[in-house]
């Protein structure tokens, strides 16, 4: 009896923190839905809202209690929604929800519409996630392209002048002018790249965005330079940036996206540092064979 009882009180442990999912995870789609300006996508959003909400409802005819949302998580995720894009901010949230301690099959030996309700949040909410189309990650491969050529370019370009000058502002100074031109270069290719692919009714936007790209990851990479005065200490910050830049995307697209973080990670990583150290011996060659001493 005492086990049957402990039994009952799990169920009920479980079913209160799903009512509590459902309730937050209505809140966070109605807010995100503010967010939205594309018709289609704020009728998938109101659609999955709607659902929680019904889902939700059913919850509180077995409670019997109006439980509250979690305030903290409908902040968060609309915050991330909001700088960091809606998919992402929703395909976390979602992750998250299946890592939470809620065991559907097991509510279901006690209340059998929860299979249906498991079966909701498995299939249905995840055909509706799969049709929002949002603008900035259909051009993930032209972010990626200015990511990475900034990344390996302006890292092996900075170990080389780090040790062939070692004068911080004035590594600095050639880092911006040669990140500067190097990402308009990559914008032109890209516009007439996407242009000839036939592509030119996108060409514009895929040039736009691997420029930005370019430019905002030689910025952060250069930063450094500009702050510290010791330039080995500079490059391996800048090092670090560098990783952290990687880690960050790699992140970003795994979640919203669904590819496979390590992999890219560590390809990107590998790849940079690679030529950053080849770039530094080819410094210390010259900086030793041409006589550089500034």
């Amino acid at each position: 009896m005492g086990k049957s009882l402990e039994a009952l009180k799990h169920i009920m442990k479980q079913i209160y923190t799903a009512q509590t999912n459902e309730i937050t995870e209505y809140h966070i789609y109605s807010n995100i839905v503010k967010l939205v300006k594309d018709k289609k996508n704020s009728k998938v959003l109101l659609d999955i809202a709607n659902e929680e909400l019904r889902h939700c409802k059913f919850w509180q005819t077995i409670t019997k209690k109006d439980i509250k949302p979690n305030r903290w998580k409908i902040f968060k995720f609309t915050l991330i929604a909001k700088f960091l894009g809606f998919t992402f901010a929703i395909k976390l949230m979602e992750k998250g929800e299946k890592q939470a301690q809620v065991n559907y099959l097991e509510i279901a030996e006690y209340i059998p519409e929860a299979k249906q309700i498991a079966e909701d949040e498995e299939k249905h909410e995840n055909e509706l996630i799969d049709l929002l189309d949002e603008e900035k990650l259909n051009y993930v491969g032209s972010i990626v392209l200015g990511l990475n050529d900034a990344l390996v370019e302006l890292t092996g370009t900075l170990a080389g002048l780090t040790f062939a000058l070692q004068n911080t502002r004035l590594i600095a100074a050639v880092g911006i002018i040669t990140g500067i031109a190097a990402s308009l270069s990559m914008g032109a290719s890209e516009y007439l790249s996407t242009k000839a692919e036939g592509g030119g009714d996108i060409a514009l936007k895929s040039s736009l965005y691997t420029g930005a790209a370019y430019i905002v990851t030689v910025l952060l990479l250069v930063l450094p330079y500009f702050i510290l005065e010791n330039y080995l200490v500079c490059l391996m910050v800048t090092l670090a940036v560098g990783i952290f830049i990687i880690f960050f995307f790699n992140y970003y697209v795994s979640i919203a996206k669904d590819f496979s973080f390590r992999k890219r990670f560590l390809e990107m990583t590998f790849l940079s540092l690679g030529v950053a150290s080849l770039s530094f011996g080819i410094g210390m060659i010259i900086r030793v064979t041409l006589g550089v001493d500034i």
